[in-house]
């Protein structure tokens, strides 16, 4: 069924298509330029070393600086065994050997809060307080009000001691190259609407609107690092786009609210599940990396705002796509 596509273009073709591009990247320089003179002053505390090198006489200073991170319920002594214990220690340890500065990555939130500004102009920039969660994943950066709480010790590498209990599947995900993207997710997840419907396609195009929004606030990252795909994953889904809409087409799946659609090809997963012998070579959540394709062609094809975009309905933005992959 999958097969590497390639394509052949006539010359005057391809010649239309380098003049769209030019113009295109011209207009996207401008937008650039721009967003890089938005003011953007981003202040990052590293609770993190501090909560590391404090002292158990240290806590009260430490909770009148954050006390936010201190609920009220929790006695002191949690907080006196935390900063005893060997494996919290180890911890802090290896957290500060990864990121011994953050420097990098504060150009990145930079980055990241100028071009949300840009498109979200009522945006407020988040004071953002690096942590350690033990190594809670599912939960790596929280957006709460006016904070940005980033879990540090979930960007260790994927190779990283701690993670070796952890399906690699969801390991791949937890290196430092990935901080801005899930920043970005943290974001577009309270501005992209849930619809009603339940349908596979809708489902599909709500993770494209989702996608969509990494292309336009992360533009200086690959594809792959923005869908949190390898090289040798991303390659896969571009040769293979054309069957597996194909597949999905043939198979009835757009309009279904089966729920198995789901745990196939939006969740995270080692692989997509088609049922053939060849899923093993497959990434996982190919039903969110059509919904960002079929996105795209919307965008392509009909003069909208971004904000305009995201609240189209799903069957709407699908019919108003023309999306057609190619053979």
């Amino acid at each position: 069924m999958y097969r590497k596509l390639l394509f052949n273009r006539r010359p005057i073709f391809t010649i239309f298509i380098v003049s769209l591009l030019f113009l295109a990247c011209n207009d996207g320089d401008k937008v650039e330029e721009e967003i890089s003179k938005i003011n953007m002053d981003v202040q990052i505390s590293r609770f993190d070393r501090e909560f590391a090198n404090a002292k158990i006489k240290d806590l009260d200073d430490l909770k009148n600086k954050y006390p936010y991170l201190f609920p009220e319920q929790y006695p002191d002594s949690i907080w006196e065994v935390k900063l005893k214990d060997s494996i919290q220690i180890e911890l802090f340890r290896e957290v500060g050997k990864t990121f011994p500065e953050f420097d990098s990555e504060k150009d990145d939130l930079k980055s990241v809060f100028q071009h949300i500004k840009y498109y979200f102009p009522k945006f407020k920039v988040p004071r953002v307080i690096t942590l350690t969660s033990e190594v809670d994943y599912n939960n790596n950066v929280i957006l709460a009000d006016s904070l940005m709480l980033i879990g540090l010790d979930t960007y260790l590498g994927s190779e990283h001691y701690f993670y070796q209990d952890i399906q690699q599947y969801i390991a791949a995900g937890l290196d430092r190259k990935y901080i801005a993207t899930d920043v970005v997710n943290s974001f577009t997840r309270k501005v992209v609407p849930r619809m009603n419907d339940r349908t596979f396609l809708s489902e599909m195009i709500y993770y494209g609107k989702l996608l969509y929004l990494q292309d336009k606030l992360l533009p200086n990252k690959d594809e792959a690092v923005r869908i949190k795909y390898t090289k040798d994953q991303m390659e896969w889904a571009q040769a293979n786009e054309e069957p597996i809409w194909r597949n999905f087409v043939e198979n009835e799946y757009l309009y279904s609210t089966d729920n198995d659609l789901r745990l196939r090809f939006l969740e995270p997963a080692p692989f997509s599940k088609f049922g053939l012998e060849l899923d093993n070579e497959s990434p996982g959540r190919l039903g969110q990396y059509i919904g960002w394709q079929i996105v795209r062609s919307f965008m392509e094809n009909n003069e909208v705002t971004l904000q305009q975009m995201l609240s189209v309905p799903a069957e709407e933005l699908f019919k108003k796509s023309r999306y057609k992959p190619q053979n």
